[in-house]
């Protein structure tokens, strides 16, 4: 098995914007994208396999094994139709995450998608309170629009390059001169960021003219708001010498 596309239902969509929400730094672009399609009641279209995903299969709740697998959900808003790439994986290897990024970009093709936007974390190494939106784009042309829906761009970030599927797909996308934005939410990188996630979500939702119930979110987002604000307490005690227990 190279990699296997199933589809359930083939939907007719109006020049879609295919938004990829994989697992990556503090699943910042994960969580986001998965909160957007299952308040919007996002449908699975199609299923793809691939042995480049880990060897394994995950048991439901009836005992089912199913294979380790993205999916793609369709919806259709007032304003646009959108297309979400979920899961709970990525390519194990550089060349898995090659073949994957390119099977994922003919799948697009098909679908005459008009726009492309991959979400992710940009870690700092540091706790965040105010987490900017950062952007890479496939073209200069698209950066003043988005700017004005509160991305930045800082000349040459991220230093290190975008990693995986958010990297690869718009890359990709200028190689074939089509509009593609990873949009990457500031965060530590060392724990699930729901924070980084519910400002990437808003910025996402400006872009798409669209909106959604984030209650849910931001109850998370405040309790990881509390969580670091912890972190941040015990640092401090400890850089001032403190010790709040001996064990």
């Amino acid at each position: 098995m190279e990699n296997v596309v199933i589809y359930e239902e083939m939907p007719e969509l109006r020049h879609p914007i295919f938004i990829e929400g994989l697992p990556g730094v503090g699943n910042v672009g994960k969580i986001a994208a998965d909160h957007l399609a299952e308040k919007l009641d996002a449908k699975r279209f199609a299923r793809i396999f691939s042995k480049h995903f880990p060897p394994q299969v995950t048991i439901d709740a009836d005992n089912v094994a199913h294979l380790a697998c993205n999916e793609l959900y369709y919806a259709k808003c007032e304003n646009c139709d959108l297309i979400f790439l979920l899961g709970e994986y990525q390519g194990l290897t550089a060349e898995g995450q090659f073949e994957l990024a390119d099977n994922i970009m003919r799948i697009a093709a098909d679908m005459n998608v008009s726009k492309i936007i991959t979400l992710g974390g940009y870690g700092i190494g540091n706790v965040v309170e105010d987490p900017m939106i950062l952007g890479a784009v496939s073209s200069a042309s698209m950066k003043q629009e988005l700017e004005g829906h509160g991305v930045m761009f800082i000349p040459g970030e991220p230093s290190a390059g975008i990693a995986g599927a958010s990297g690869l797909m718009i890359g990709m996308a200028g190689m074939n001169g089509k509009d593609a934005v990873c949009l990457m939410g500031e965060t530590s990188g060392y724990f699930v960021d729901h924070k980084s996630s519910s400002v990437l979500l808003r910025v996402l939702m400006s872009i798409l003219g669209i909106s959604v119930d984030m209650k849910e979110l931001d109850e998370r987002s405040q309790q990881m708001e509390e969580f670091t604000s912890k972190i941040k307490e015990i640092a401090e005690d400890q850089s001032k010498g403190h010790l709040g227990y001996i064990g």
